[in-house]
């Protein structure tokens, strides 16, 4: 059975408005606003680290383009407003997964006219429903590869809905040579950090739940993962893989990312 579909509900914070805030974008309103100075009250460096989830994005996406990938499936990115899939690769066929409400109507009066982009309104707790979506189908070609991209939303996705399970459907139905982006935030993390925004996300609409490295490691099971494999944001940068050693991270690293080819 299918989840009921969420409501929409102005004063309950949005994953997706809170990381456009951290952005400075101007899609949310003062519950996330308000929710979101909360957390930068304790991490500041949190608006630098959404900016490099999303310069990480860019560079995964050129890399894939780069590696024949021209259809993505983009799965609660957010507000697909600046340095998104259809903007790095201009000539990809994208579709942007969200289930905020107030996202896709924005989402698709932006992507109004810009290229093949297809916005769906799904739960990635539900991915085997998602992948039955006709617009999805319309839109890919699910046997050829596909670059599947789940930056900064597994962390929303609570331990009792499996995570591990969600990416091993995805993984299943993709053909090989599809690629998965990765970005995920980590108990890995300073505490402070970890405490209040464990505290603050209590109150949005989807939880908050931060892992260490080697369960975010285990999400890239039936993947090769690509070099320079899982490394702290934003350092994932292939051509510099036998260069710098990332394992340890800087005191105030939030996330960890990585890319993976289906074999």
């Amino acid at each position: 059975m299918q989840r009921e579909s969420l409501g929409f509900d102005p004063k309950t914070p949005s994953v997706a408005r809170l990381y456009d805030y951290y952005l400075g974008g101007k899609d949310h309103f003062p519950a996330d606003r308000e929710a979101a100075e909360r957390v930068l009250e304790v991490a500041p460096e949190l608006r630098a680290a959404a900016r490099a989830n999303r310069s990480f994005l860019g560079r995964a996406v050129r890399f894939l383009a780069a590696s024949g990938i021209d259809q993505f499936l983009d799965i609660g990115t957010g507000l697909p407003a600046r340095g998104n899939v259809h903007e790095v690769a201009p000539s990809a066929r994208v579709v942007y997964v969200d289930h905020d409400p107030v996202v896709l109507v924005h989402a698709r009066a932006l992507l109004a006219g810009q290229g093949e982009t297809t916005v769906v309104r799904g739960d990635l707790r539900e991915p085997a429903a998602l992948l039955k979506d006709p617009d999805l189908l319309r839109a890919l070609d699910l046997d050829r590869p596909v670059g599947v991209l789940l930056t900064a939303v597994l962390h929303y996705v609570a331990d009792a809905d499996d995570p591990e399970a969600i990416v091993a459907t995805l993984r299943d139905a993709l053909a090989p040579g599809s690629h998965l982006v990765l970005s995920h935030g980590t108990s890995d993390a300073r505490a402070a950090v970890v405490e209040r925004a464990t505290e603050v996300y209590l109150g949005a609409d989807t939880p908050l739940t931060l892992r260490g490295r080697e369960r975010i490691g285990r999400l890239f099971q039936g993947f090769e993962l690509v070099r320079p494999g899982l490394v702290w944001l934003p350092e994932w940068r292939p051509e510099q893989a036998d260069l710098i050693d990332f394992r340890d991270g800087p005191e105030s690293s939030l996330t960890l990312c990585g890319v993976g080819r289906k074999v």
